[in-house]
C-alpha cells in the first residue's frame, strides 16, 4: 500500500493527468493536498475517488506534503509533483526498491520530459566550489565537470542503480518509518531545497538514498528554470539551507556567492527584461535578509 501525495497549486489544468494513472494502480492511496489555489485546482479531481484537502493558507510545498503524508497511514509515501505522471509498474519497481533493503529511505525513478528526453534529476549536495562555478557561468564551459554543477550530467549514470547525494523533488518514495523519525519535511522551505535537506537528513538519520532507472516517470516541468518570480525565493531558500547546514563563515560565503550569481545575471540573462527583474530581487534579498536556519 502506498501514500501517493500530491500538492496543488494553481494546476487545475494537469491534476487529473497525474490522477488517472494512480487510480488504475492496485493499492495507491491518492491524497491531493491543495495549498489554497485561486483556479480552485480541487474542482479537476473532486468526481475521483482521492482524498481531498483543502488547505485553508498556501504555508509552501513542505507544508502541504507534510500535511498529506499524515493523513494517510500506508507504509510507503510517494511524492509526487502534479505535472508529473507515474504507471502502476513503475510505482512497483520503486516500492520493491524498498522492501528489498530495511536501510534505503528513499527511492526515486528515471524522470524524462514529455518529449522522452532525459531530465537531470541527479545530483550532488551543494558546495561553494559549485555557488561560485555558476555565478560565473563556469558550469557552461566545463558542463560535466563535477565541481562546477550539481546536476549531474553523465548520462551513463542515469542507465544504472546507484546512491546520489539527493534528487529531486518531483517524484520521490519515502519509507514512512523515516518520514515519522525526521517529523517531516522541514517547513521553514517555502519552496526549493527541502528537497536537498530532506536527503541530508535522510541520510544523517542512517538511511540510503536509491536511484532506480527500472522505475520511469514523465514530468513536464523537469528541465525548466524557477520562473523569474520565484528566484528571489530559489535564494532565500539557498541561504536558509546553508544556514542549516554549515558554520557561520560557510553561510557567509554562500550569501555572498549567492549575491555574486544573482548580480551576473543581472548583468547577462537570456530570459530578458523579466528575468533580469528577478535575479536583482534575489540579489537584494541575498544582501539584506537575516540569516535564518
Amino acid at each position: 500500500m502506498v501514500d501517493v501525495v500530491i500538492v496543488s497549486y494553481n494546476s487545475r489544468d494537469r491534476l487529473r493527468a497525474c490522477v488517472d494513472p494512480l487510480l488504475e494502480t492496485p493499492g495507491a492511496n491518492v491524497i491531493v493536498v491543495d495549498n489554497a489555489s485561486p483556479d480552485q485546482s480541487l474542482e479537476a479531481v473532486r468526481d475521483l475517488p482521492v482524498q481531498a484537502i483543502q488547505l485553508p493558507v498556501n504555508g509552501g510545498f513542505a507544508h502541504g506534503v507534510n500535511a498529506g503524508w499524515r493523513a494517510g497511514s500506508a507504509p510507503y509515501v510517494l511524492l509526487l509533483n502534479p505535472d508529473a505522471r507515474i504507471e502502476g509498474g513503475s510505482l512497483q519497481a520503486l516500492v520493491q526498491a524498498l522492501e528489498a533493503d530495511p536501510r534505503i529511505g528513499a527511492v526515486a525513478p528515471q524522470i524524462l520530459d514529455e518529449d522522452g528526453s532525459l531530465d537531470y534529476s541527479l545530483r550532488r549536495f551543494p558546495r561553494l566550489r559549485s555557488t561560485y562555478a555558476r555565478a560565473l557561468f563556469l558550469h557552461r564551459l566545463f558542463p560535466t565537470a563535477s565541481w562546477t554543477d550539481e546536476l549531474i550530467r553523465d548520462q551513463a549514470v542515469y542507465e544504472r542503480r546507484g546512491n546520489p547525494d539527493w534528487v529531486s523533488g518531483a517524484c520521490i518514495l519515502l519509507r514512512r518509518k523515516a518520514l515519522e523519525e525526521l517529523d517531516g519535511l522541514d517547513e521553514g522551505f517555502f519552496m526549493y531545497s527541502e528537497d536537498i535537506d530532506l536527503c541530508r537528513r535522510l541520510r544523517a538519520a542512517g538511511y540510503e538514498l536509491l536511484y532506480e532507472p527500472a522505475a520511469l516517470v514523465e514530468h513536464e516541468g523537469g528541465a525548466s528554470a524557477p520562473r523569474a518570480e520565484l528566484l528571489p525565493v530559489l535564494a532565500a531558500s539557498r541561504l536558509r539551507y546553508a544556514a542549516k547546514h554549515r558554520g557561520a563563515v560557510g553561510a557567509l560565503l554562500e550569501r555572498i556567492g549567492v549575491a555574486l550569481e544573482a548580480a551576473t545575471h543581472v548583468a547577462v540573462s537570456r530570459g530578458g527584461r523579466r528575468a533580469r527583474a528577478g535575479h536583482a530581487r534575489a540579489l537584494r534579498l541575498a544582501v539584506t535578509r537575516p540569516t535564518q536556519s
